[in-house]
């Protein structure tokens, strides 16, 4: 069977949507080498990440030749159907316009409707048109499937879909992420990085929706060992926020910031900290919960959205605008040494449902029960 994919964010994002993209097809195409897996992209990163990707064994990179400006929305049909694709797997938000009028089915990922829930955080143009593309393509697939059962909900309640229509298939992080570093190799990297002692980890954008504010605030209320490590872009709007109010709190020696982390360094910033905060106002899904978890790091999260789904009933959650409760929380787990160890030990456990294999076969049910 030959099955085709949306590429453009598997072979140019290396955040949050490019490594769904990327986790997706390698695992599927590895655990099941007897389809073609054909990946559809006009832009290719030349990060690392990217070049290992594209030079899997089982998967061929295809770049569209028909109508080359609106190819994902329009002119890649033509190009699936010379390719005689079987299956067409739109991997955010979005499958080609008119494609339920050709013979190829297809699978939608929608990874949230925060357009919707909060459309302060986009431009009024930019919320009508992911509004149009993700229910049209909703509308149009075969099968959708939601990366929660938030987003689920979210599909039934905005755009009024068949419950029957959609499947939650939940996502997994690297499996570098999965392997424990020996003591000397945490070392390294903590001696490369200049890591502090103690430290909180956040990973994620530095934007307004992550709400990293309320963690910098959390910050200057707990011990003064305890530093503040974040990872991710800074999004230069919100920094220009954020920036006053670490020099007004006298934050600027206790909190670090990495923009351009080598990923195969990132497990070790995970299994180095004292405990993962994420106070986000809302996501899609929360995949830097499952990494955290499987580095044996006690995490705290919002309320709220998906978080729970991904954090399970052993993790800490909060109000996103309770200051006082995450800093509550992060005392709790950097005080009690049976508090962390039970988070941990439990937090293992659980997240041991997101198990690659696991979901991958998920998601090749799925794309069988549509052929049949």
């Amino acid at each position: 069977m030959k099955i085709g994919y949306d590429g453009k964010r598997a072979t140019k994002n290396l955040t949050g949507l490019g490594n769904y993209s990327r986790w997706l097809i390698e695992s599927i195409s590895n655990l099941y080498p007897n389809h073609e897996y054909l990946v559809y992209t006009k832009t290719i990163n030349d990060s690392p990440r990217v070049k290992n990707f594209i030079g899997s064994e089982n998967i061929k990179i295809k770049t569209p030749v028909h109508n080359k400006f609106l190819w994902r929305r329009m002119g890649i049909i033509k190009d699936l159907i010379k390719d005689r694709i079987k299956i067409y797997h739109g991997l955010s938000n979005e499958i080609p316009f008119g494609i339920q009028h050709s013979k190829i089915k297809t699978v939608v990922t929608i990874h949230d409707l925060m357009f919707l829930n909060y459309p302060k955080h986009y431009g009024w143009l930019d919320a009508k048109l992911y509004n149009w593309k993700s229910k049209s393509s909703c509308d149009a697939a075969t099968k959708i499937i939601a990366i929660s059962e938030n987003t689920k909900n979210d599909i039934i309640k905005f755009y009024k879909i068949n419950p029957d229509k959609i499947e939650v298939i939940y996502q997994s992080c690297h499996d570098q992420f999965k392997i424990m570093l020996h003591e000397d190799e945490l070392n390294n990297i903590k001696n490369k990085y200049n890591l502090p002692n103690k430290y909180i980890l956040y990973v994620g954008t530095v934007e307004s929706r992550k709400n990293l504010a309320a963690l910098v605030k959390a910050l200057s209320k707990v011990d003064e060992d305890l530093k503040l490590v974040v990872v991710g872009k800074k999004k230069k709007y919100f920094y220009k926020i954020i920036e006053p109010l670490i020099n007004k709190l006298n934050l600027d020696s206790r909190i670090l910031f990495f923009e351009n982390l080598e990923f195969i360094d990132l497990p070790g910033f995970y299994q180095n900290a004292e405990v993962f905060v994420l106070p986000s106002f809302y996501e899609g899904f929360g995949i830097p919960i499952i990494e955290a978890l499987y580095s044996n790091i006690p995490v705290i999260t919002s309320l709220g959205s998906c978080l729970e789904e991904a954090g399970g009933p052993d993790s800490k959650y909060v109000d996103p605008n309770d200051v006082d409760g995450i800093v509550l929380n992060i005392n709790l787990i950097t005080h009690n040494k049976e508090i962390r160890e039970n988070m941990i030990q439990k937090g293992r456990l659980f997240v041991e449902k997101f198990d690659t294999t696991n979901l991958c076969k998920q998601l090749m049910d799925c794309y069988n029960s549509i052929i049949d």
